[in-house]
């Protein structure tokens, strides 16, 4: 089968390897989509994988092709997509039900060969059925969507909450869909790429800020009559927009991080002072994988696809083959390159 594999930073290659065989407990995925999540970008280009080499990608739908006779639930032909994370059960949050801080845990496309291939072997534990109504590109993005859930989950989302959204790439803009179909009174989108912004504005932010040409914080307080949002979420992990959440929040806000951030944070006064006589929560927000595994977020997730009319079709700007890969990781590595979710179809 075809695949992508990553050597070290910098060198992606896809390749001719062995379909996988099964272990007890797996089943073989046909894998139909699979997109690229944020995180592939700097292990692909910066970072590297744990092992070495690796076939990347966690986020992705696919058929069942094949199961062993220890899975339960499941049968050849079932239209599925798979939470990433294999956590080991045993440690002290795994035992809370709180599988995103497990300990000892595997990961599908860092850890474990992924799915950015035409088959991938998984356990049968982290599959979800997807209705006949959703597409496989919709399925592949039920990731992102739910980390979007989760980080509302996590500010203690309400009907009827403003809602602001620093950064709209895919989590972003899954959390402005999210967040009308829940009932926020209104959604505020930020972003410094005026495409993202008018996906935004088309899925149903009610403001939409660019933050290059704009002062944010102070746009966010004329939109709400100063008060500021109720839930305000930074996907973006940059240190400018994370001080500018704690800025646009209400008195008893609540600010998540949901951004990998791989810098410093500096708090000046005026942001400490808001933090403090504002009375604020400042959260973070990891993954999305609750008890029972996977979680409420995935299938809240797949419901919204099947009974709300979310997609992720103005979401994705690529479609593409496996062999586009390296090229397009390359073109992101040199800046400069608009994209949002760039999805590839293996099954096609």
């Amino acid at each position: 089968m075809k695949a992508v594999r990553l050597y070290k930073p910098g060198d992606l290659r896809v390749e001719t390897v062995e379909i996988p065989s099964l272990q007890p407990g797996e089943v073989l995925v046909k894998v139909m989509a699979v997109g690229i999540c944020g995180s592939d970008i700097p292990r692909v280009n910066h970072y590297g994988a744990h092992v070495s080499p690796l076939t990347i990608g966690h986020e992705f739908s696919g058929v069942i092709e094949e199961t062993t006779d220890s899975v339960n639930g499941f049968k050849v032909g079932d239209r599925i997509t798979v939470a990433p994370l294999i956590p080991c059960y045993k440690c002290e949050w795994c035992l809370k039900g709180e599988y995103s801080l497990c300990d000892d845990y595997n990961y599908y496309g860092s850890r474990k060969d992924g799915a950015m291939a035409e088959y991938i072997a998984v356990k049968y534990e982290n599959l979800l059925l997807v209705p006949d109504n959703v597409s496989f590109e919709d399925a592949a993005t039920t990731d992102p969507c739910a980390n979007a859930i989760h980080g509302l989950e996590r500010g203690k989302f309400e009907v009827g909450d403003v809602v602001c959204v620093y950064g709209v790439g895919p989590i972003g803009l899954f959390a402005v869909q999210v967040a009308k179909l829940m009932g926020a009174k209104m959604v505020i989108a930020i972003d410094v790429w005026d495409e993202k912004i008018q996906i935004a504005k088309s899925i149903g932010a009610d403001v939409c800020i660019n933050s290059l040409s704009d002062d944010p914080v102070m746009k966010v307080m004329e939109y709400t009559k100063g008060r500021g949002a109720d839930v305000v979420l930074d996907t973006t992990g940059a240190p400018k927009a994370q001080k500018d959440a704690v800025l646009s929040a209400a008195k008893l806000g609540r600010v998540v991080l949901l951004g990998i951030s791989h810098q410093e944070l500096l708090l000046s006064e005026k942001e400490v002072d808001n933090i403090m006589r504002r009375q604020l929560n400042v959260l973070g927000s990891w993954n999305s994988f609750t008890s029972p595994f996977p979680g409420s977020d995935w299938t809240k997730s797949l419901e919204l696809f099947s009974d709300k009319g979310m997609s992720a079709k103005n979401i994705i700007s690529h479609r593409l083959p496996l062999d586009s890969a390296p090229e397009i990781f390359e073109s992101i590595r040199k800046g400069g390159f608009f994209f949002n979710k760039i999805m590839f179809y293996p099954g096609e």
